[in-house]
């Protein structure tokens, strides 16, 4: 069962209040929150010298930045789709692809600390936990609302260990408007949220090891590309053909991630250290 509005989310538990606010905005909103008061906690403690507003403003910055660029990777994944019907492509509250919005997001937070002279490589570091944990929030707002982020047909039943709706789900009422014959698909938003938080508590134990300015956020490219790669084995993507192969958007740029991850941890791992404290 998919819940598009907070509506359908209240007369779930008995109450009919029309509140026609969409879930996965909703989720979006707490996840950017969320993130900004993380990265706002580490910028205190990596970069005191910078002011209290600036990551604060970074993140706004980049928030803004990555839902335009969501969207230009999402139109550069379905071009046929937009080519038909570009207004409700563009206009449309759906259609957002993660990694557009986190790279626009991320090169323009990036621009805005260059101009006011912060340190980079900290400002990743501080920015690199609550990135994931972001992803995490995002993507319970996809399983909610049912937007469509969700896995292929389920052919096989599911392991006696493992609940059913944990394996497969129809979306019943989802955003997209699409009907999914039982058994359904799978879940992908709930193993994607799953991932992302045990990566996340990865990223929060790091961030006080010693290590060079610059390091953890390789290790949050090389988990953020690895959980990427794992969930398109099951993920329902428009593919590109390169060099004989079918491959996804997700999975190259996923794949640039986990490369460039390992050299920037490989680059910075003799670069100096961090204060731990």
């Amino acid at each position: 069962m998919a819940f598009p509005y907070l509506t359908d989310v209240l007369r779930a538990i008995g109450v009919d209040i029309p509140l026609p606010i969409p879930t996965f905005g909703l989720l979006v909103a707490t996840a950017f929150f969320v993130g900004q008061w993380l990265c706002s906690v580490e910028a205190r403690r990596l970069m005191p010298a910078q002011p209290k507003e600036f990551m604060g403003n970074a993140c706004l910055i980049g928030f803004i930045a990555g839902l335009v660029g969501a969207k230009i990777f999402h139109v550069l994944e379905y071009p046929r789709e937009f080519f038909e019907n570009p207004g409700h492509m563009l206009l449309s509250t759906g259609g957002f692809t993660i990694f557009g919005g986190l790279i626009v997001g991320i090169v323009a937070a990036v621009l805005y600390a260059r101009r006011h002279k912060a340190p980079l490589p900290l400002m990743l570091d501080a920015a690199a936990p609550a990135l994931m944990q972001a992803y995490g929030l995002g993507r319970i707002g996809c399983q909610i609302s049912g937007d469509g982020d969700w896995g292929i047909e389920v052919t096989s039943p599911a392991p006696s260990w493992l609940p059913q709706w944990l394996w497969a789900q129809t979306y019943e009422n989802n955003i997209a408007g699409v009907e999914i014959p039982p058994p359904g698909v799978y879940p992908t938003p709930l193993y994607e949220t799953l991932m992302a938080f045990a990566a996340f508590g990865i990223l929060w134990k790091l961030r006080k090891h010693a290590h060079a300015p610059g390091w953890l956020f390789g290790v949050y490219l090389l988990l953020a590309g690895v959980e990427r790669l794992l969930i398109e084995f099951i993920r329902v993507n428009s593919t590109y053909s390169l060099l004989g192969m079918q491959v996804t958007q997700a999975q190259l740029i996923a794949t640039a991630c986990v490369i460039g991850g390992a050299w920037v941890m490989w680059w910075r791992r003799h670069a100096g250290t961090t204060a731990a404290a």
